[in-house]
């Protein structure tokens, strides 16, 4: 599995689970980021910090940390 940080621009992919704990973990969740959940990444700028992706039909940026506790399929 790769992680979310690591995904192409324009790839859709399927989350496979999130690492993490605590707080941060929850933030995430709480934004509709999943297990389960396709995410398409939208737009990643030039230094892979925000990265910019839809989810459950909503546009989401996230830090490139938050982004690496993804894992993807």
């Amino acid at each position: 599995m790769k992680t979310l940080r690591e995904t192409a621009c324009g790839q859709t992919v399927k989350v496979g689970r999130l690492t993490g704990d605590g707080p941060v973990k929850r933030r995430i969740m709480d934004m509709g980021i999943t297990k389960g959940v396709e995410i398409f990444v939208r737009k990643v700028a030039p230094l892979g910090d925000p990265v910019e992706v839809t989810v459950r039909g909503y546009e989401l940026t996230l830090r490139k940390e938050d982004a690496g506790m993804i894992l993807v399929e």
